[in-house]
Protein backbone atom coordinates (compact mmCIF):
# COMPACT_ATOMS: atom_id res chain seq x y z
CA UNK A 1 0.00 0.00 0.00
CA UNK A 2 2.90 2.38 0.62
CA UNK A 3 3.56 2.73 -3.10
CA UNK A 4 -0.04 3.80 -3.72
CA UNK A 5 -0.10 5.92 -0.56
CA UNK A 6 2.98 7.80 -1.71
CA UNK A 7 1.24 8.72 -4.97
CA UNK A 8 -1.86 9.98 -3.13
CA UNK A 9 0.15 11.92 -0.54
CA UNK A 10 2.62 13.49 -2.96
CA UNK A 11 -0.03 14.59 -5.46
CA UNK A 12 -2.17 15.96 -2.63
CA UNK A 13 0.77 17.87 -1.19
CA UNK A 14 1.66 19.41 -4.54
CA UNK A 15 -2.02 20.16 -5.22
CA UNK A 16 -1.97 22.67 -2.36
CA UNK A 17 0.20 24.89 -4.56
CA UNK A 18 -1.02 23.63 -7.93
CA UNK A 19 -2.13 27.08 -9.14
CA UNK A 20 1.25 28.49 -8.19
CA UNK A 21 2.98 25.67 -10.11
CA UNK A 22 1.03 26.66 -13.22
CA UNK A 23 1.96 30.28 -12.57
CA UNK A 24 5.66 29.41 -12.48
CA UNK A 25 5.43 27.23 -15.60
CA UNK A 26 3.56 29.78 -17.74
CA UNK A 27 5.28 33.17 -18.17
CA UNK A 28 2.06 34.63 -19.61
CA UNK A 29 0.64 34.44 -16.06
CA UNK A 30 3.40 36.67 -14.64
CA UNK A 31 3.04 40.41 -14.11
CA UNK A 32 4.56 43.11 -11.97
CA UNK A 33 2.72 43.22 -8.62
CA UNK A 34 -0.61 45.01 -8.96
CA UNK A 35 -2.79 46.11 -6.05
CA UNK A 36 -6.53 45.42 -6.01
CA UNK A 37 -7.24 49.14 -6.46
CA UNK A 38 -5.16 49.22 -9.66
CA UNK A 39 -6.90 46.33 -11.39
CA UNK A 40 -9.12 46.74 -14.40
CA UNK A 41 -12.70 45.61 -13.99
CA UNK A 42 -13.67 41.95 -14.31
CA UNK A 43 -15.84 42.89 -17.26
CA UNK A 44 -12.86 44.44 -19.03
CA UNK A 45 -10.79 41.29 -18.41
CA UNK A 46 -13.46 39.04 -19.91
CA UNK A 47 -14.01 41.40 -22.83
CA UNK A 48 -10.28 41.47 -23.63
CA UNK A 49 -10.17 37.68 -23.71
CA UNK A 50 -13.27 37.54 -25.94
CA UNK A 51 -11.65 39.98 -28.40
CA UNK A 52 -8.42 37.93 -28.35
CA UNK A 53 -10.25 34.72 -29.34
CA UNK A 54 -13.46 35.85 -31.09
CA UNK A 55 -14.34 32.34 -32.27
CA UNK A 56 -14.31 30.96 -28.72
CA UNK A 57 -16.79 31.29 -25.85
CA UNK A 58 -15.93 32.83 -22.47
CA UNK A 59 -16.85 30.43 -19.67
CA UNK A 60 -15.33 31.70 -16.43
CA UNK A 61 -13.11 34.53 -15.22
CA UNK A 62 -10.85 33.86 -12.24
CA UNK A 63 -9.22 36.66 -10.28
CA UNK A 64 -5.43 36.85 -9.81
CA UNK A 65 -4.26 34.28 -7.30
CA UNK A 66 -1.72 36.78 -5.91
CA UNK A 67 -0.55 40.34 -6.71
CA UNK A 68 1.90 39.21 -9.41
CA UNK A 69 -0.61 37.07 -11.35
CA UNK A 70 -3.01 37.82 -14.18
CA UNK A 71 -6.72 37.32 -14.60
CA UNK A 72 -7.34 33.75 -15.79
CA UNK A 73 -10.14 33.56 -18.35
CA UNK A 74 -11.32 30.05 -19.25
CA UNK A 75 -12.64 29.84 -22.81
CA UNK A 76 -13.97 27.05 -25.00
CA UNK A 77 -13.14 26.72 -28.69
CA UNK A 78 -13.51 24.01 -31.30
CA UNK A 79 -10.73 21.95 -29.70
CA UNK A 80 -12.02 22.28 -26.14
CA UNK A 81 -11.32 24.60 -23.21
CA UNK A 82 -8.18 26.72 -22.86
CA UNK A 83 -6.87 29.64 -20.80
CA UNK A 84 -6.38 33.29 -21.76
CA UNK A 85 -4.42 35.52 -19.41
CA UNK A 86 -5.19 39.22 -19.01
CA UNK A 87 -2.90 41.78 -17.38
CA UNK A 88 -4.67 43.08 -14.25
CA UNK A 89 -3.44 46.67 -14.66
CA UNK A 90 -3.54 47.27 -18.41
CA UNK A 91 -6.33 44.88 -19.40
CA UNK A 92 -4.20 43.54 -22.27
CA UNK A 93 -3.92 39.84 -23.09
CA UNK A 94 -0.49 38.52 -22.09
CA UNK A 95 -0.89 35.11 -23.69
CA UNK A 96 -2.81 31.87 -23.54
CA UNK A 97 -2.29 28.37 -22.24
CA UNK A 98 -3.68 24.86 -22.75
CA UNK A 99 -6.35 23.40 -20.51
CA UNK A 100 -4.09 20.65 -19.07
CA UNK A 101 -1.59 21.88 -16.51
CA UNK A 102 -0.23 21.15 -13.05
CA UNK A 103 -3.48 22.16 -11.36
CA UNK A 104 -5.68 20.00 -13.58
CA UNK A 105 -3.35 16.96 -13.53
CA UNK A 106 -2.76 17.02 -9.76
CA UNK A 107 -6.43 17.61 -8.98
CA UNK A 108 -7.69 14.77 -11.17
CA UNK A 109 -4.95 12.39 -10.08
CA UNK A 110 -5.30 13.03 -6.37
CA UNK A 111 -9.09 12.98 -6.44
CA UNK A 112 -9.99 10.10 -8.75
CA UNK A 113 -6.92 8.79 -10.64
CA UNK A 114 -8.33 10.03 -13.98
CA UNK A 115 -11.02 7.35 -13.94
CA UNK A 116 -14.80 7.88 -13.39
CA UNK A 117 -15.23 9.97 -10.25
CA UNK A 118 -17.33 7.56 -8.20
CA UNK A 119 -14.90 4.67 -8.56
CA UNK A 120 -11.78 6.83 -8.54
CA UNK A 121 -12.72 8.61 -5.32
CA UNK A 122 -13.54 5.25 -3.77
CA UNK A 123 -10.12 3.86 -4.69
CA UNK A 124 -8.28 6.92 -3.40
CA UNK A 125 -10.29 6.77 -0.19
CA UNK A 126 -8.81 3.33 0.44
CA UNK A 127 -5.68 5.27 1.34
CA UNK A 128 -7.62 6.89 4.19
CA UNK A 129 -8.81 3.47 5.39
CA UNK A 130 -5.24 2.18 5.48
CA UNK A 131 -4.07 5.44 7.07
CA UNK A 132 -6.67 5.08 9.83
CA UNK A 133 -5.55 1.50 10.47
CA UNK A 134 -1.90 2.60 10.60
CA UNK A 135 -2.70 5.44 12.99
CA UNK A 136 -4.50 3.19 15.47
CA UNK A 137 -1.89 0.42 15.39
CA UNK A 138 0.99 2.90 15.69
CA UNK A 139 -0.03 3.69 19.28
CA UNK A 140 0.33 0.01 20.11
CA UNK A 141 3.62 -0.42 18.24
CA UNK A 142 5.22 2.77 19.61
CA UNK A 143 5.33 2.24 23.36
CA UNK A 144 5.01 5.37 25.53
CA UNK A 145 4.59 7.41 22.37
CA UNK A 146 3.75 10.61 24.24
CA UNK A 147 7.41 10.94 25.27
CA UNK A 148 8.53 11.23 21.66
CA UNK A 149 7.21 14.69 20.80
CA UNK A 150 10.46 16.37 21.79
CA UNK A 151 12.84 13.49 21.11
CA UNK A 152 14.78 14.67 18.08
CA UNK A 153 16.03 12.04 15.57
CA UNK A 154 19.60 11.06 16.47
CA UNK A 155 20.00 7.37 15.71
CA UNK A 156 23.58 6.19 15.25
CA UNK A 157 22.82 3.89 12.33
CA UNK A 158 20.83 4.57 9.18
CA UNK A 159 18.00 2.30 10.34
CA UNK A 160 17.88 3.92 13.79
CA UNK A 161 17.95 7.47 12.42
CA UNK A 162 15.24 6.81 9.84
CA UNK A 163 13.17 5.08 12.49
CA UNK A 164 13.52 8.07 14.83
CA UNK A 165 12.63 10.43 11.98
CA UNK A 166 9.59 8.32 11.07
CA UNK A 167 8.27 8.34 14.65
CA UNK A 168 9.01 12.05 15.20
CA UNK A 169 7.25 13.15 12.01
CA UNK A 170 4.38 10.76 12.69
CA UNK A 171 3.72 12.11 16.18
CA UNK A 172 3.64 15.73 15.10
CA UNK A 173 1.44 14.82 12.15
CA UNK A 174 -1.28 13.10 14.19
CA UNK A 175 -3.69 16.06 13.96
CA UNK A 176 -3.07 16.31 10.23
CA UNK A 177 -3.52 12.57 9.70
CA UNK A 178 -6.84 12.63 11.58
CA UNK A 179 -8.01 15.59 9.48
CA UNK A 180 -7.08 13.84 6.22
CA UNK A 181 -8.86 10.66 7.34
CA UNK A 182 -12.07 12.48 8.27
CA UNK A 183 -12.27 14.58 5.11
CA UNK A 184 -11.41 11.59 2.92
CA UNK A 185 -14.13 9.51 4.56
CA UNK A 186 -16.54 12.36 3.85
CA UNK A 187 -15.58 12.36 0.15
CA UNK A 188 -16.23 8.61 0.10
CA UNK A 189 -19.60 9.03 1.82
CA UNK A 190 -20.59 11.71 -0.71
CA UNK A 191 -20.03 9.30 -3.58
CA UNK A 192 -22.21 6.61 -2.00
CA UNK A 193 -25.37 8.50 -1.10
CA UNK A 194 -24.52 10.98 1.68
CA UNK A 195 -24.01 14.06 -0.50
CA UNK A 196 -25.48 17.27 0.92
CA UNK A 197 -27.91 19.53 -0.97
CA UNK A 198 -26.07 21.97 -3.24
CA UNK A 199 -25.13 25.26 -1.62
CA UNK A 200 -25.74 27.05 -4.92
CA UNK A 201 -28.82 25.69 -6.72
CA UNK A 202 -29.73 26.81 -10.21
CA UNK A 203 -31.90 29.62 -8.83
CA UNK A 204 -31.24 31.94 -5.87
CA UNK A 205 -32.79 30.67 -2.63
CA UNK A 206 -33.39 34.18 -1.31
CA UNK A 207 -34.01 37.47 -3.14
CA UNK A 208 -31.58 40.34 -3.21
CA UNK A 209 -33.13 43.77 -2.79
CA UNK A 210 -32.59 45.86 -5.95
CA UNK A 211 -33.06 49.58 -5.40
CA UNK A 212 -34.00 50.38 -8.98
CA UNK A 213 -34.55 48.50 -12.27
CA UNK A 214 -31.73 48.53 -14.80
CA UNK A 215 -31.94 48.87 -18.58
CA UNK A 216 -30.44 46.15 -20.80
CA UNK A 217 -26.64 46.13 -20.78
CA UNK A 218 -24.80 46.91 -23.99
CA UNK A 219 -22.52 43.86 -23.55
CA UNK A 220 -21.86 40.95 -21.18
CA UNK A 221 -18.88 42.89 -19.80
CA UNK A 222 -21.14 45.80 -18.84
CA UNK A 223 -23.58 43.40 -17.18
CA UNK A 224 -20.73 41.93 -15.11
CA UNK A 225 -19.48 45.34 -14.00
CA UNK A 226 -22.97 46.48 -13.09
CA UNK A 227 -23.43 43.40 -10.93
CA UNK A 228 -20.15 44.11 -9.15
CA UNK A 229 -21.13 47.69 -8.37
CA UNK A 230 -24.40 46.59 -6.77
CA UNK A 231 -22.86 43.66 -4.94
CA UNK A 232 -19.99 45.59 -3.36
CA UNK A 233 -22.29 48.47 -2.43
CA UNK A 234 -24.51 46.05 -0.51
CA UNK A 235 -21.76 43.70 0.71
CA UNK A 236 -18.47 45.63 0.98
CA UNK A 237 -16.81 42.66 2.71
CA UNK A 238 -17.40 40.40 -0.30
CA UNK A 239 -14.22 39.20 -2.06
CA UNK A 240 -14.86 38.01 -5.61
CA UNK A 241 -12.90 34.97 -6.76
CA UNK A 242 -14.73 33.73 -9.86
CA UNK A 243 -17.42 34.84 -12.31
CA UNK A 244 -19.46 32.56 -14.53
CA UNK A 245 -19.68 34.70 -17.65
CA UNK A 246 -23.13 35.67 -19.06
CA UNK A 247 -23.78 33.31 -21.97
CA UNK A 248 -27.31 34.18 -23.07
CA UNK A 249 -28.68 30.65 -22.72
CA UNK A 250 -31.39 31.35 -20.18
CA UNK A 251 -29.07 30.68 -17.26
CA UNK A 252 -28.14 33.25 -14.64
CA UNK A 253 -24.77 34.89 -14.12
CA UNK A 254 -23.04 33.55 -11.00
CA UNK A 255 -20.40 35.23 -8.86
CA UNK A 256 -18.43 33.11 -6.38
CA UNK A 257 -16.25 34.42 -3.59
CA UNK A 258 -15.77 34.83 0.13
CA UNK A 259 -17.38 36.97 2.80
CA UNK A 260 -17.28 37.49 6.55
CA UNK A 261 -20.59 35.71 7.04
CA UNK A 262 -19.02 32.25 7.33
CA UNK A 263 -15.62 30.60 7.45
CA UNK A 264 -14.53 27.23 6.12
CA UNK A 265 -16.78 27.21 3.08
CA UNK A 266 -16.06 26.91 -0.63
CA UNK A 267 -16.52 30.01 -2.82
CA UNK A 268 -19.72 28.52 -4.22
CA UNK A 269 -21.30 28.80 -0.74
CA UNK A 270 -21.14 32.58 -1.23
CA UNK A 271 -22.82 32.52 -4.66
CA UNK A 272 -24.51 35.68 -5.93
CA UNK A 273 -26.88 35.48 -8.93
CA UNK A 274 -27.31 38.27 -11.47
CA UNK A 275 -29.40 38.87 -14.57
CA UNK A 276 -27.13 38.29 -17.60
CA UNK A 277 -29.10 40.85 -19.64
CA UNK A 278 -28.98 43.79 -17.22
CA UNK A 279 -26.50 42.87 -14.50
CA UNK A 280 -29.16 43.30 -11.81
CA UNK A 281 -28.50 41.24 -8.69
CA UNK A 282 -31.28 38.68 -8.25
CA UNK A 283 -30.30 36.83 -5.08
CA UNK A 284 -27.53 35.33 -3.04
CA UNK A 285 -26.61 32.58 -0.60
CA UNK A 286 -26.08 33.42 3.05
CA UNK A 287 -23.63 30.65 4.07
CA UNK A 288 -24.37 31.22 7.76
CA UNK A 289 -27.90 29.91 7.19
CA UNK A 290 -26.93 26.65 5.46
CA UNK A 291 -27.82 23.36 7.12
CA UNK A 292 -25.22 21.49 9.15
CA UNK A 293 -25.10 18.82 6.45
CA UNK A 294 -24.27 21.38 3.75
CA UNK A 295 -21.80 23.23 5.98
CA UNK A 296 -19.88 19.97 6.50
CA UNK A 297 -19.82 19.40 2.74
CA UNK A 298 -18.63 22.95 2.04
CA UNK A 299 -15.92 22.76 4.72
CA UNK A 300 -14.35 19.57 3.34
CA UNK A 301 -12.20 21.16 0.62
CA UNK A 302 -10.90 24.13 2.69
CA UNK A 303 -9.93 21.74 5.49
CA UNK A 304 -8.47 19.08 3.19
CA UNK A 305 -6.26 21.50 1.23
CA UNK A 306 -5.76 24.25 3.82
CA UNK A 307 -7.01 27.06 1.60
CA UNK A 308 -9.11 28.82 4.26
CA UNK A 309 -6.26 30.97 5.65
CA UNK A 310 -4.39 31.98 2.52
CA UNK A 311 -0.68 31.29 2.21
CA UNK A 312 -0.24 30.79 5.97
CA UNK A 313 -2.43 27.70 6.09
CA UNK A 314 -1.47 26.52 2.61
CA UNK A 315 2.21 26.53 3.61
CA UNK A 316 1.43 24.68 6.85
CA UNK A 317 -0.62 22.06 4.96
CA UNK A 318 2.17 21.69 2.39
CA UNK A 319 4.79 21.07 5.11
CA UNK A 320 2.70 18.45 6.86
CA UNK A 321 1.88 16.93 3.49
CA UNK A 322 5.63 16.51 3.01
CA UNK A 323 5.78 14.80 6.43
CA UNK A 324 2.93 12.48 5.46
CA UNK A 325 4.55 11.63 2.12
CA UNK A 326 7.80 10.98 3.99
CA UNK A 327 6.04 8.56 6.34
CA UNK A 328 5.00 6.37 3.42
CA UNK A 329 8.54 6.37 2.04
CA UNK A 330 10.47 5.97 5.32
CA UNK A 331 8.13 3.15 6.35
CA UNK A 332 9.30 1.16 3.34
CA UNK A 333 12.94 2.00 4.11
CA UNK A 334 12.56 0.85 7.72
CA UNK A 335 11.02 -2.40 6.55
CA UNK A 336 13.82 -3.00 4.06
CA UNK A 337 16.55 -2.29 6.61
CA UNK A 338 14.90 -4.57 9.15
CA UNK A 339 14.79 -7.45 6.66
CA UNK A 340 18.43 -6.83 5.74
CA UNK A 341 19.39 -7.02 9.40
CA UNK A 342 17.46 -10.25 9.90
CA UNK A 343 19.18 -11.78 6.90
CA UNK A 344 22.53 -10.41 8.12
CA UNK A 345 23.14 -8.53 4.90
CA UNK A 346 24.68 -5.09 4.41
CA UNK A 347 21.89 -2.61 3.59
CA UNK A 348 22.28 -1.22 0.08
CA UNK A 349 19.82 1.02 -1.72
CA UNK A 350 19.64 -1.04 -4.88
CA UNK A 351 19.22 -4.38 -3.15
CA UNK A 352 16.83 -2.74 -0.70
CA UNK A 353 14.57 -1.52 -3.48
CA UNK A 354 14.63 -4.93 -5.16
CA UNK A 355 13.86 -6.62 -1.83
CA UNK A 356 10.94 -4.28 -1.16
CA UNK A 357 9.57 -4.82 -4.66
CA UNK A 358 9.72 -8.60 -4.36
CA UNK A 359 8.24 -8.58 -0.86
CA UNK A 360 5.09 -6.95 -2.20
CA UNK A 361 4.19 -10.21 -3.91
CA UNK A 362 1.66 -10.20 -6.70
CA UNK A 363 0.04 -7.08 -5.30
CA UNK A 364 3.00 -5.06 -6.56
CA UNK A 365 1.51 -5.13 -10.04
CA UNK A 366 -1.78 -3.73 -8.76
CA UNK A 367 0.01 -0.97 -6.85
CA UNK A 368 2.27 -0.15 -9.80
CA UNK A 369 -0.74 -0.12 -12.12
CA UNK A 370 -2.61 2.35 -9.89
CA UNK A 371 0.43 4.62 -9.79
CA UNK A 372 0.88 4.47 -13.57
CA UNK A 373 -2.84 4.88 -14.34
CA UNK A 374 -3.01 8.72 -14.12
CA UNK A 375 0.06 9.11 -16.35
CA UNK A 376 -1.41 6.77 -18.96
CA UNK A 377 -4.92 8.23 -18.93
CA UNK A 378 -3.88 11.87 -18.40
CA UNK A 379 -3.12 12.70 -22.04
CA UNK A 380 -6.47 11.17 -23.08
CA UNK A 381 -8.75 12.49 -20.30
CA UNK A 382 -7.41 16.03 -19.85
Amino acid sequence: MSLFLALVFVTGTLAVFSYELDWMARPAMWTAPTSVEERVSWGAAGEAAAAHAPDAEVLNVYGPIHPAATFDVVMRGEDGPFHVYVHPRTGEVTGSGPWPGFQRFLRNTHRHLMIPVKWGVSLVSLAAVFLAFSLVTSFWVYKKWWRGFFRLPKGRTARAFIGDLHRFAGLWSIWFVVLMILTSFWYLAEQWGAAAPAANPARPPQPFVVTQPLPPAASPAEAVDRAFVQLLAERPDYRVEQVYWPRGEGGLMQIHGASDRAILVRPRANTVWADPATGAILGDVDPSTLSLHTRIAEAADPLHFGTFGGYWTKTLWFLFGVFLSGLAITGVVIYTLRVAKQEKQAPRWRTGLVRSWRAMGRTRWLAAGLVALPFILGPVVL
